[in-house]
């Protein structure tokens, strides 16, 4: 069956390729998907396939049912873009100002729409069911896949999986690891209160900017002295806006930030010593503070024995090499699924091999080698029929 299978994907490319372009060129922002969500569900309906529409929201799942009993296997794909100018020469860049799919979820949805239509003829020669998930939603806190799941995506699932294009890794490379995979991630904002005046008294006021500016030197020492060097760690300020003129003393500061972790009692230790900082610091010019903390994505966390079904199947494309990873600070919404089921995330190089620049993910000029469609699709319909077989 997996040959079929190869062999229909390799028929299908052309039309991968295609859809994949289609949704570059239509990005849409997270949880205002309309587009992309009715093209799925039109793609699905063209096939025959049995779907439905609106899951928690703005998801789409298809289901492949087997003629045979056995596990139910699910497979998730993203499909939301991200607020950014692209600034490529592709044909088929957006045409929606300020919307650019700059992070592959084009290509996953694209790949495993392809998987679906290739696994669905061969249904007959199934054992078990394979539920297919289109979400929306994973850019932007607090994720899609949390609606998904409250709207029942997981009942009765056996095992999930999910794939990332990554322009870091040649087009060919499968990478994959056990264990933390991706760290947990958490927002905050302080915002610092204090008196403003004019520049030629200070000493009649409380200056908020000088305070800030102290608080971010200080929140850069919480990783450096407060946390075991062996427990990975980033505490990262991303903003900072205070004052408005030269003569003016400001009276207020504001500060964003974020914290990603692997280890759950660190995640609230650095919590409560944000806080604290943020209370210290003020306090020293008699300033005031507010915070404001946002919980993200938890660490995303592979099982082992499906994430060794991930290996077996990549290493046995003669196209593709393995390769074992390294842990990431990167995060993913995929991580709240697998605190459910077990699963594995893995990732699908996509990067050039020519010479090209391979920009990163959520830079303007982010593009994918399309070779690693085919690839990673094949990776997961491998993948999917070696978990769909009985267990000894």
């Amino acid at each position: 069956m997996q040959t079929q299978l190869f062999e229909a994907l390799e028929q299908f490319e052309p039309t991968m390729i295609a859809l994949r372009r289609d949704f570059h060129r239509h990005p849409e922002l997270s949880f205002q998907e309309v587009r992309t969500p009715e093209r799925i569900a039109n793609f699905y309906a063209e096939q025959g396939i049995p779907h439905e529409t609106a899951v928690g929201g703005r998801g789409v799942v298809a289901t492949i049912e087997g003629k045979q009993p056995g596990p139910t296997i699910a497979v998730r794909a993203d499909f939301d873009a991200l607020p950014l100018q692209e600034e490529t020469t592709l044909a088929f860049r957006s045409i929606h100002p300020g919307v650019m799919h700059a992070c592959g979820h084009d290509g996953h949805t694209a790949m495993v729409m392809a998987l679906a239509a290739t696994l669905y003829p061969l249904r007959d020669q199934l054992q078990g069911t394979i539920r297919i998930i289109h979400q929306h939603g994973e850019e932007v806190f607090p994720g899609g896949a949390i609606q998904m799941i409250e709207a029942g995506v997981l009942e009765g699932v056996d095992a999930i999986f999910a794939t990332h294009l990554e322009n870091d890794l040649p087009v060919g490379t499968i990478g994959f690891r056990e264990g933390h995979t991706l760290c947990a991630i958490d927002e905050f904002e302080i915002i610092v209160h204090g008196q403003g005046g004019h520049a030629q008294a200070p000493h009649k006021t409380k200056d908020a900017l000088v305070a800030g500016a102290q608080l971010v030197c200080n929140l850069q020492h919480l990783v450096s002295r407060r946390v075991d060097p062996f427990e990975p760690a980033v505490l990262a300020i991303g903003s900072f806006h205070a004052g408005t003129a030269p003569n003016i003393v400001t009276g207020e500061a504001r500060i964003v930030g974020e914290i990603r972790t692997f280890n759950e009692t660190l995640r609230h230790q650095l919590r409560q010593e944000v806080e604290l900082i943020a209370k210290t610091t003020c306090a020293g010019i008699g300033a005031t503070y507010s915070i404001d903390f946002t919980t993200g994505y938890p660490a995303l966390w592979n099982h082992p024995d499906e994430t060794k079904l991930v290996q077996e199947a990549a290493s046995f494309l003669p196209e593709a090499s393995v390769r074992s990873l390294t842990p990431m600070m990167a995060a993913d919404d995929f991580a709240h699924y697998l605190t459910h089921v077990p699963g594995s995330y893995f990732f699908t190089g996509s990067g050039y091999t020519d010479g090209r620049v391979n920009y990163p993910q959520h830079h303007p000029q982010y593009e994918i080698n399309e070779q690693a469609l085919l690839i990673g699709a094949k990776t997961l319909g491998a993948t999917v029929l070696r978990a769909l077989k009985p267990k000894d």
